[in-house]
């Protein structure tokens, strides 16, 4: 097999994998479904990904940066301190929209494995830790000068979560509910994003 074809197999192995544990979760997904969907024969995955699990990491720890990159990137701007947040909000509100079966697959197998826990940990760690320690301290100084009252960048992050998440979950019931075509429901989505903003941004008043 060439080197050109062998990386076509892999890449379709992954982007395969990836359709069905977004859809199923790793446990209702198996090597065989892999195989099958891919066209490639299923020691093929192996030799690439050695287990299921390993290929599942690889596309967990993925989806993981890809949930949290946008979201802590919006603190390393020279803004103003509440425009950053206003940027973090909106930011991790998009990547969401974008992505709208990521903070199931998420939470999921959050909730089913506690080694996904020690993923997100990890992965948390990597996105630039430097640039949040100094947003924290940021955030700290602005309790401080009485420009927000007293809270946790933890309850901050939980907030934030608890308002875009629970939205993008809800998604499918609220489309049963609104009315109207495509250009309603974005703006329905349009209006939510501004909201969620609107509320977050007043929480933080002293």
């Amino acid at each position: 097999m060439e080197m050109s074809e062998r990386n076509d197999t892999e890449q379709t192995i992954l982007k395969v994998a990836e359709v069905l544990f977004l859809k199923r979760g790793y446990a209702q997904t198996s090597t065989t479904e892999i195989a099958r969907e891919a066209r490639c024969n299923q020691s093929l995955i192996h030799y690439y990904y050695r287990t299921k699990e390993n290929l599942f990491t690889r596309i967990y720890e993925k989806k993981l940066s890809l949930f949290l990159s946008d979201f802590i990137n919006g603190s390393k701007s020279n803004l103003s301190f509440r425009e950053k947040i206003r940027r973090m909000i909106e930011a991790h509100f998009d990547a969401l929209i974008n992505n709208p079966q990521l903070p199931f697959f998420i939470f999921t197998e959050l909730l089913s494995n506690d080694k996904r826990l020690d993923m997100l940990k990890e992965s948390l760690k990597m996105h630039n830790p430097a640039e949040f320690k100094v947003f924290c301290e940021e955030f700290q100084d602005e309790i401080s000068k009485g420009n927000i009252r007293e809270m946790s960048v933890f309850d901050l992050i939980i907030l934030i979560l608890s308002l875009n998440v629970m939205l993008i979950l809800g998604i499918p019931i609220i489309k049963k509910l609104v009315t109207g075509n495509e250009e309603t429901f974005d703006n329905f989505l349009s209006r939510r994003r501004k909201e969620n903003v609107r509320i977050i941004l007043q929480s933080l008043n002293p």
